[in-house]
């Protein structure tokens, strides 16, 4: 007798050696999904950052900047400004970042800061208070350093931050005459003034040492008529008087001598004793500070 054939439901389908491989590949990828998703995909994402309210992130930083820890407040300012680019919290944590990198010595953060702030708050009510720091950091901006460790005399280094100190300054002074940073603004131009006639007395008797002593003329008229009343204007009066005699130009040195009798009659040039210059000695040990004939002037008078 003729066996039946086998039904479709009962009948093996033939498989060959590839296919096994196939199935066998398709059976693993199926199981480490399920792996994956089970345990949440660990593997492949990151924690997400947790997102603290904006109060407590302003208040956070808020007691950092009371505590004087000026580097963690920055950073939870930071935080603050990213996660949230505007709102009040935003406009004062951007002003008190601002003022911990001022305080920490991050006078070019403090700066971009101000800079950043009066960009995009420009007619804030603290605009006022902002020039004032700005006009802070960059009176000291780029001396600031050398100045704690040597010494130096800041009066004697590139002006151009200063200046710019000194024109934010003006600002306050001259556009918000009533705001509570005006006069202290006032004072710290006056100083600033001084510093800077101080450089020009400086080159010119820098001028007047190597004997170029119409040079050394032409910078004490100059800080006189930049700088008329400040700390060293009979300083510069005793320059000319000095270069006027050693030009041969008696009259001009008489004039100059008589501005000083009547002006400042203790002034050591009209006895000779000025200027005394440096001994150059100093010149070879470099932590010694820098020293000109203008040292001590401000103190005899």
């Amino acid at each position: 007798m003729t066996l039946p054939a086998s039904s479709p439901s009962t009948a093996k389908p033939h498989v060959t050696p590839r296919s096994s491989s196939v199935a066998r590949f398709l059976v693993l990828a199926l199981v480490l999904a399920v792996t994956a998703t089970g345990t949440g995909c660990k593997w492949f994402k990151k924690d997400a950052p947790v997102v603290q309210p904006v109060e407590t992130m302003y208040e956070t930083g808020h007691q950092s900047m009371k505590t004087a820890n000026w580097d963690r407040a920055q950073t939870q300012y930071r935080s603050l400004i990213a996660q949230y680019p505007y709102g009040p919290y935003t406009e004062q944590a951007l002003m008190e970042s601002a003022y911990a990198q001022y305080k920490a010595g991050k006078l070019d953060d403090a700066v971009s800061s101000i800079d950043k702030f009066l960009r995009t708050y420009p007619t804030h009510r603290n605009v006022p208070y902002m020039y004032y720091l700005r006009g802070l950091a960059n009176s000291t901006r780029d001396a600031v350093f050398l100045q704690r460790v040597w010494k130096l005399d800041a009066s004697r280094r590139d002006l151009s931050t200063p200046m710019q100190g000194y024109n934010d300054l003006s600002i306050v002074a001259e556009r918000y005459p009533n705001s509570r940073y005006a006069a202290d603004a006032r004072q710290r131009m006056i100083f600033l003034r001084n510093q800077f006639a101080r450089h020009e007395l400086d080159t010119a008797l820098y001028y007047m040492r190597r004997d170029a002593y119409v040079s050394a003329a032409t910078r004490a008229r100059y800080l006189l008529e930049t700088y008329p009343q400040s700390e060293y204007q009979y300083d510069a009066v005793a320059v000319l008087g000095e270069a006027y005699t050693k030009l041969g130009n008696q009259a001009l040195a008489d004039d100059a001598r008589r501005v000083l009798q009547l002006n400042d009659p203790q002034h050591p040039w009209l006895t000779g004793d000025w200027p005394k210059y440096p001994w150059q000695i100093r010149r070879l040990n470099p932590f010694a500070g820098e020293k000109s004939p203008a040292s001590g002037m401000s103190e005899r008078k």
